[in-house]
């Protein structure tokens, strides 16, 4: 999985081109052992593995993101 942006302890990666295991786009982040994973441009939340003092990491990255 490729590394496209690391911030504030955030890391936020996606596949690329795995087309049979993964047919939508989207992205994985992942802070302090916990992971999240959005689609892409609409930024729903399709998995959340979040301990509480995670989703503040969460959240400033996913606005970082729509900001990008």
């Amino acid at each position: 999985m490729a590394v496209i942006s690391m911030f504030y302890g955030i890391i936020v990666s996606m596949y690329y081109f795995d087309d049979r295991r993964h047919h939508l786009p989207h992205i994985h982040i992942r802070c302090q052992g916990d992971e999240a994973v959005f689609s892409i441009p609409e930024g729903e939340l399709w998995k959340e593995q979040l301990r509480e003092i995670s989703k503040s990491y969460f959240k400033r990255g996913l606005k970082f993101i729509k900001m990008s």
